[in-house]
């Protein structure tokens, strides 16, 4: 293969080869006669390797560091490595074609880039203008993004979200909105909340080895709440830790 040959097959420019020779990453082949450099396989494979990890975006003196680890390896060895690379790449525009394709279908003004999963679970949520409500939906979306979600748990709340008697809850959340920390109806809503979760939701909930939240989060979750609202969530997430060490 010549030179454009190869850039073309690998998916860079012929510039990009040049400089990857100027800088020792890839070995420059011997000219032809006709002065012409010609590249094997092993060329394609070494330059599709330096592709892939600048992609991932590790500087050149890192590639070089990797391609020296990969000396001496059978050929087979690396292009089965490059075939599990693209399988990612493959995987990962799947979920992106996903998570587009649920955008596209969502209703106008509902553009979280949130996961297929958590897409059809508010889908499935019965359209309100409370606050309440609303405050939850972000609350989703922020989890799904920190990858603290997940689709057992959002198959889990399916019921629950397309659940009436759920708006009922709503409603008395918002009506704390004015109220004092020590208004008679916050425990009663916390203990109404808690009932109304079933107990799949919680078993879906990851216990632990899964991606955390960052420190701090509760009490950020709390403050975005009025004092009332935000003693209802406490003894909420109180009542799920108490379940937790059961």
């Amino acid at each position: 293969m010549r030179i454009g040959e190869i850039a073309a097959l690998v998916g860079v420019t012929t510039r990009a080869i040049r400089h990857y020779h100027h800088v020792g990453l890839l070995p420059e082949p011997e000219r032809r006669p006709n002065g012409y450099r010609v590249y094997t396989v092993r060329d394609a494979v070494l330059l599709a390797r330096v592709r892939r990890l600048t992609e991932l975006g590790l500087g050149l003196d890192e590639v070089r560091d990797v391609l020296a680890d990969d000396a001496g390896r059978d050929l087979e060895e690396v292009l089965e490595e490059l075939d599990a690379d693209l399988a990612r790449q493959e995987t990962a525009i799947r979920e992106r074609r996903l998570r587009l394709a649920a955008l596209r279908a969502a209703p106008p003004g509902a553009t979280e880039p949130v996961s297929p999963a958590l897409a059809e679970l508010l889908a499935r949520a019965p359209e309100t203008g409370s606050a309440s409500a609303a405050l939850d939906r972000e609350h989703l979306t922020l989890l799904d993004t920190a990858g603290a979600g997940g689709a057992e748990l959002y198959a889990a709340l399916g019921p629950l979200a397309a659940d009436p008697a759920v708006l009922d809850l709503y409603r008395r959340l918002d009506d704390l909105a004015d109220a004092p920390v020590d208004d008679p109806r916050i425990a009663p809503l916390a203990a109404d909340l808690v009932a109304a979760v079933p107990d799949q939701v919680f078993d879906a909930i990851p216990r632990s080895g899964g991606p955390g939240l960052a420190p701090g989060f509760t009490d950020a979750l709390l403050a975005e709440y009025a004092p009332a609202q935000a003693a209802v969530v406490r003894l909420v997430m109180e009542a799920f830790t108490q379940r937790g060490r059961a």
